[in-house]
Order: structure tokens, then sequence, then C-alpha cells
């Protein structure tokens, strides 16, 4: 894959483009999963720009993902929210990919809030459980393919990122007190990132259950690790979309239904888009406490 650098030049270009378009000053960004683009509609006084008329922005190629940046308020504060994210097995850089959180950041965002519609490794949890990640396991970036790959401008952030503290512990905290409020169960877990756009085999479900993640996606890790450099503080929910089994049933002469799999993961994403959207607008509505 060819080498694509995206910095302080294009950020600044994005970013004079929406803020002259919109005349946003958000504090929060927002992207949402596979089914999840439902949040959109909390935003009051909604500005909508699609990617595709944004400089530099990528359009998004899979279901379910809208492909809309909308400004505006939610819960009295001024949001940026991606209605759709861009996918790694889309073709795209990873530095692309994450391109947008850099320039949101340049318009004032200082939190980023990532969802994502993500498969249980849990034989015990449920379709339909929300899970609070408190970590992440970075395994496309294990392979060298990481978005601060290349040379580092020591304005955007530093060298070496740490990312020990991910997850901010005061929004984790936030949420469950929300969540219990609310009387939302949320679980808590550790993502894991495969580099999809395949499914996984029991063999890898396997695996990823010893190494010790709870839910596997194709996304989000990227934004996190960029959101970060940018000094950004993160909190991320993950939407069980289905439960795998380890040790599945012998399998059709079909050999499976991809398709009908990723119809269910957004099926399942708007039954869950009440208690999600309910959740997320206390958050943001509190956001002084943490």
């Amino acid at each position: 894959m060819a080498e694509e650098y995206l910095g302080w030049d294009e950020i600044a270009e994005t970013a004079d483009y929406l803020r002259e378009l919109t005349g946003c000053r958000p504090k929060v960004m927002l992207i949402t999963g596979s089914g999840l683009g439902g949040l959109a509609d909390e935003v009051q006084g909604p500005t909508s720009v699609p990617y595709e008329e944004i400089p530099h922005f990528v359009s998004t190629s899979v279901l379910g993902h809208a492909g809309r940046l909308i400004v505006g308020d939610l819960a009295g504060r001024e949001v940026a929210l991606m209605q759709g994210r861009i996918h790694f097995y889309e073709g795209y850089s990873l530095q692309r990919i994450t391109f947008p959180i850099r320039v949101v950041h340049r318009l004032g965002a200082d939190t980023l809030i990532v969802t994502n519609a993500a498969g249980g490794l849990r034989q015990d949890w449920e379709a339909g459980d929300l899970m609070l990640i408190t970590d992440h396991i970075n395994l496309v970036g294990m392979a060298g393919l990481n978005p601060l790959r290349g040379p580092n401008d020591e304005r955007l952030g530093p060298r070496f990122v740490d990312m020990s503290s991910a997850y901010d512990r005061r929004l984790r905290e936030l949420a469950l007190s929300v969540a219990g409020e609310l009387e939302i169960s949320l679980r808590q877990g550790t993502y894991i990132m495969s580099g999809g756009p395949t499914f996984e085999t029991p063999a890898d479900v396997r695996f990823l259950q010893q190494i010790g993640a709870d839910a596997v996606g194709m996304s989000t890790v990227p934004e996190v690790v960029v959101a970060r450099h940018e000094g950004m503080r993160v909190l991320g929910i993950s939407h069980i979309s289905n439960v795998i089994p380890s040790n599945p049933a012998p399998e059709t002469p079909s050999g499976g239904d991809a398709e009908g799999l990723h119809q269910e993961v957004l099926d399942a994403g708007s039954r869950v888009i009440p208690k999600l959207k309910m959740l997320i607008t206390r958050i943001i509505e509190r956001l002084d406490e943490a």
C-alpha cells in the first residue's frame, strides 16, 4: 500500500472550509457505527454535509453508513457527528480514515465519543448488549499498520503516544453512573480490531478469546489512536450485535450468509438505538462532571 500523509496544511484547509460553511465550533465529536447512525436524529438545528463534498474526506461504501458529517446542538453542546465511518477494508489508508478526527479537533473538539457494532466473544452475553470499552487490542497496529506511521508533526502530537489509558477513566465512570440512573445495562470489556472485511473463523474466535478480547470489530482503534495523539479524551461504547460461537454448528452447503449477517448487525443496531440515544445524550449533558 502506498504511503499517504495528510498534514497540517490539509487539516487547516478542511477545517476552514467547514468553519465557513457551517460556523461550527464543536466541543464533542461523535462517530457512529453500523446501524447506529440514528443518533443523528437527536442533533438539533443540524447542518448536514456529505463526506464527498468535504475537502480531503472520502465517501463510505458500506451499507448502514450514511456518509454525512452533521453539526448542531446535542444536550446543550455543539457537536460534530460522523453519520457512518470509513473502514480500512474499503481500501483507504489509515491516515485518510482518521483524518476527520484531526479536522474536528482543529475546529475545537476535545472529546471523542465513538460507537461501533461488534461481535460478542463472551458466550454469556447477548445480542443487544452495550459494552463500555475499557481497553483495546490493536491487532492491526501490531502488524505495523498504524495511522501514526511516517513523519511526525509535533504540532499535532508527540512521536510516541502513551495508550495505557486510551479510554478516559472519568468519562467511563460518568457513563456507568448515567447508565445506572437510566437502568440501562452496560457491560465492560476489551475491544479488538481485525482488518476485515471477512468475519472470524471459529479458530479466530478461540484465539481472540484466549488473548483477552470481549468483543471484535473492524474499526474504532485507529480513530482512538489519532484522538489520543491529538490529546483528546475518548469514550467508547460497543453495541454487541451478535454473539459469535467458538464451536459453531456444521456449516450449511451455501457456506454461510455473510450478507445476511451484516443485515443482522444493522437490524440489531436499529433496536438498540433508543437506549443508546438516551445514554449518550445524558452523558453529553453531564460532561462537566467528568
